[in-house]
């Protein structure tokens, strides 16, 4: 019963803020961690990571992290030197991915690579894996080591995958869910369920891995149809940054697979950045709402967000669970 009373709507404005209020005086003690652990003899560093940590983040994988450990009431403290472990494996990634994407934008500023360089992002990215792995290992547990170092593997993997799957337009929606299920859901089923380790509800794993794993799913999908339908302030993105680099994403895999012969042609050129102006992008946004592709996309995103839901409808009700199930909301209201 619980799993069909918390459905996902569309008629409210959902936000992260329950979720924030729940986790505030953990997150606190994680951001010190965060502070303390990006400082650097070499000023670089700190100035580097600085500029992306501190750019407006919503911190949602760590609050994640925190909000799970109190959907199990756990007690401890270990969960905050882990929930900054997974911060810092999100901002390497982020870094290393603005440089193999040529990104000019990220959270609203000037990213990283174009002010430092792409050798000093690269090298701060790994600066960040780093110290994530030192918190893992001071934290003692094997299985989290294993959790959380399977899933920076998995996102590198993700992030391969697609690149060899850039500008490919015969990608299939198969091959695509795969990709986005390991570069940004990996992260999110690994924040979860490292706090069920740590309170060591070894029967609850499978559950938060589930809910963090469908939510990132969501979260990507919504990202995909945001990038055409929505504006550079509110991505903190440069709007049409997907298609100007021949990204296939959902949005795309539809329009293409229900265009005519020409709106083919279209794609596979685009795809191949022959067309890259804005009356081209004005375009692929025009076609995938003729098709229905940017609604279908967001219906996925349903799809996975209600998966999430029902991952963690047999736990008890509470203010942790509200707080997570408005979080799926919250991601998917983003594309509304």
């Amino acid at each position: 019963m619980t799993a069909t009373i918390h459905q996902i709507k569309g008629n409210s404005e959902p936000s992260l803020e329950p979720m924030l209020a729940l986790v505030a005086t953990d997150l606190n003690k994680v951001n010190a961690v965060i502070l303390e652990r990006m400082q650097s003899e070499i000023p670089l560093i700190p100035e580097l990571a600085g500029h992306l940590i501190a750019g407006g983040g919503k911190r949602m994988r760590p609050m994640l992290t925190l909000a799970c450990a109190r959907l199990l009431d756990y007690p401890g403290e270990r969960h905050h030197k882990l929930a900054a472990a997974v911060e810092f494996i999100h901002t390497a990634t982020l870094l290393h991915d603005d440089v193999v994407d040529g990104s000019d934008m990220r959270r609203g500023k000037t990213a990283a690579n174009l002010i430092f360089g792409n050798p000093a992002a690269v090298l701060v990215g790994d600066f960040l894996f780093s110290r994530s792995f030192e918190l893992m290992v001071e934290d003692g547990s094997l299985k989290v080591l294993k959790i959380l170092s399977n899933a920076s593997a998995v996102i590198a993997e993700g992030e391969v995958n697609q690149l060899t799957a850039q500008r490919q337009i015969a990608t299939s929606e198969e091959k695509y869910l795969e990709i986005i299920g390991a570069k940004t859901a990996a992260l999110f089923a690994a924040a979860c369920k490292i706090s069920a380790v740590v309170a060591e509800r070894e029967a609850d794993e499978a559950a938060l891995d589930a809910y963090g794993r469908n939510l990132g799913i969501a979260f990507q999908l919504v990202d995909d149809a945001m990038d055409y339908a929505s504006d550079g302030e509110t991505m903190g993105k440069a709007q049409g940054d997907d298609f100007r680099d021949g990204k296939v994403t959902l949005p795309i895999i539809f329009a293409n697979a229900r265009g005519s012969d020409e709106e083919k042609q279209f794609w596979r050129e685009a795809m191949l950045g022959k067309r890259t102006s804005d009356d081209d992008l004005a375009r692929a946004t025009a076609l995938l709402e003729d098709h229905d592709a940017l609604s279908d996309t967001i219906d996925r995103a349903r799809h996975f967000g209600q998966r999430a839901i029902d991952a963690i409808a047999h736990f008890p009700p509470s203010d942790a669970k509200s707080a997570l199930i408005e979080a799926v909301q919250f991601a998917i209201a983003r594309g509304y």
